[in-house]
């Protein structure tokens, strides 16, 4: 069996994500536009990943920067106020605008593509989402509860198409607010019709668990995100937030019944793009954190594997993202079998959290 190539694997997927992204948005002349442009940056960064792995460094396509660990919201089974990075405490030793923007420019001088902006809620950082508006070479995903949204944001987004909002959703209005709390789903709704008024490019994220699949990917619930201007669906695997929770969390086969379901809407919704998270790990050869995919800024600078492995050894206060990416802790993940272990279900870093703690101890 030949090895596996991480590298040909991204740009693969990079190219289908920009290619079925440019369908997905003919309809809107701005976003293909903006896409086309951005489909050369993309290629040209493959190149350059490729450059960087023939020096033996892994450059990932993705980061997940979370801008802030504030939230104004305390939505139920929230992994990011499990494990402490996101309080309502005043904020300490939070990364600058400025800082973040050089995060943006070495991301891009190695090659990464895509940056996932996060939190607790992004759009409380309006500064680091304007730093990022200056980087079309980049697409940020930004990942918000979506409660945040005014004229501002609508229009920093209609000048800036590298700026694609990803609101959180439960699926239908009784179980969004359930988790998010009373209200939520009609704010998240009000600022859906705002986009879809302004021709905007807007994306929904759903959290799939082993016993809500059967009413995420319901044909109501999709249908009514389409009527919405919903461009792109994030299903999202939901991570254990501790021991007692472990069960919620998706199988192979709850996977693999997502992944069915993903096929069948991309074939029905041709001007729609369907992703699921992490995905499939068997088919790109094991779990894609610490650097072999993605990786994760926390609010404070440090570098970790994932949002659900909140482990770090280096940070970007004190090192460049090539030192970050050649750490000691991302490297023993990479080189180990840790990353490629069989896993019932949820995060494999999560359900081998020990061995985590004893690599950084190491």
């Amino acid at each position: 069996m030949s090895e596996f190539d991480i590298q040909e694997y991204l740009a693969g997927g990079v190219e289908n994500i920009v290619k079925n992204a440019i369908k997905a948005s003919i309809k809107n002349p701005k976003e293909s536009l903006f896409l086309l442009k951005f489909s050369k940056s993309a290629k040209n960064a493959t190149k350059i990943r490729q450059e960087y792995k023939e020096k033996g460094h892994n450059i990932p396509v993705f980061l997940i920067a979370s801008i802030t660990s504030n939230c104004n919201l305390h939505c139920t089974g929230c992994y990011s106020r499990a494990n402490g990075s996101c309080n309502d405490d005043d904020l300490q030793n939070q990364l600058s605008s400025d800082e973040w923007e050089n995060v943006f420019i070495q991301s891009k001088d190695i090659g990464i593509s895509f940056i996932v902006l996060a939190g607790g809620e992004p759009m409380l950082r309006e500064d680091v989402i304007k730093k990022a508006s200056h980087h079309p070479d980049i697409l940020f995903p930004i990942f918000t509860n979506g409660t945040i949204m005014n004229n501002d944001y609508l229009n920093l987004f209609d000048k800036n198409r590298n700026l694609v909002p990803i609101l959180s959703i439960e699926g239908d209005e009784a179980t969004t607010d359930l988790r998010r709390g009373d209200g939520v789903y009609n704010i998240l709704t009000n600022s859906m019709e705002m986009m879809r008024e302004k021709d905007l490019i807007f994306g929904a994220s759903l959290t799939f668990t082993k016993g809500n699949i059967d009413t995420i990917i319901d044909d109501k619930i999709i249908d009514e995100l389409y009527d919405f201007g919903c461009k792109v669906v994030f299903f999202i695997e939901y991570v254990p937030v501790d021991e007692t929770t472990v069960e919620l969390a998706p199988s192979d086969k709850e996977r693999e019944a997502l992944l069915r379901k993903i096929n069948i809407l991309r074939e029905r919704y041709d001007d729609m793009l369907f992703f699921s998270f992490p995905g499939d790990e068997k088919e790109s050869g094991g779990c894609l954190a610490a650097g072999r995919g993605f990786f994760h800024i926390n609010s404070q600078g440090g570098a970790e594997p994932c949002p659900a492995s909140p482990y770090s050894d280096i940070n970007v206060k004190d090192a460049n993202l090539i030192e970050v990416l050649d750490s000691k802790l991302f490297r023993s993940l990479r080189e180990g079998d840790l990353l490629l272990d069989d896993h019932e279900g949820g995060c494999v870093l999560f359900e081998h959290k020990e061995e985590v703690e004893q690599l950084l101890d190491n």
